[in-house]
């Protein structure tokens, strides 16, 4: 994929360094040229020192053949109308902007842009910590699912993942063992001791499901 990330903080640049390991192609746009020291000597792709709302210095990045647009800076404001200059001039297919202000951050969504804002998603995700450590609410973006982690129950071991399913009230959809790696299971998948399974759940019935299996 051909990447253009504007704002070379902590974020942006970890993100160009994980795409341009991956073998992406990756442009990254700071005013500020002193900040390409983050990205490293791994990285393979190009900087650019300019102002990313500027046409000029996107379409010097390649923005007409850039299938995926960043924008990482630490202001809403030019994140905002970076992207919108992407999505809306240059009609860039995917466009990502991170927005500190949750409430902005909802209303910039019915512009057709993926929006990031790390305030809801830290906040949630220490919300489903406290309340809950194996349910989280926010890995799924609705309110109906969530992702449930937990362990076996003893009257499971040796059922298979189809017999241990719950048809549109719980699916496992992947299978942490001990000492081995993650594994995506098939419907025939026996489950073992010592077995964690992952699972989306409706929430509605997270205290059926929590009853079932006991936890």
């Amino acid at each position: 994929m051909y990447v253009v990330i504007i704002g070379c903080g902590r974020v942006g640049a970890e993100l160009a360094r994980l795409l341009s390991t991956e073998g992406h192609n990756v442009v990254v746009i700071d005013h500020d040229e002193e900040r390409f020291s983050r990205l490293g000597d791994a990285f393979n792709g190009i900087t650019i020192k300019g102002n990313g709302v500027s046409t000029k210095v996107l379409q010097e990045a390649g923005i007409e053949k850039t299938d995926v647009f960043c924008a990482l800076t630490n202001s809403d404001n030019i994140n905002i109308m970076a992207s919108q200059v992407a999505k809306g001039i240059f009609k860039v297919p995917r466009v990502i902007a991170r927005i500190y202000d949750p409430q902005r951050a909802h209303i910039y969504k019915t512009l057709g842009l993926d929006i990031l804002s790390e305030t809801v998603l830290f906040a949630s995700l220490i919300r489903d910590k406290i309340v809950d450590p194996m349910l989280s609410g926010f890995l799924i973006e609705t309110e109906e699912l969530g992702v449930l982690e937990f362990p076996v129950a003893e009257r499971s071991l040796g059922k298979t993942v189809a017999e241990t399913n719950i048809p549109g009230e719980l699916m496992i959809t992947a299978i942490r063992r001990p000492k081995r790696p993650v594994i995506i299971p098939e419907a025939k998948t026996l489950l073992a001791k010592g077995d964690t399974l992952v699972a989306v759940v409706k929430m509605a019935s997270v205290p059926k499901i929590k009853n079932i299996f006991s936890l």
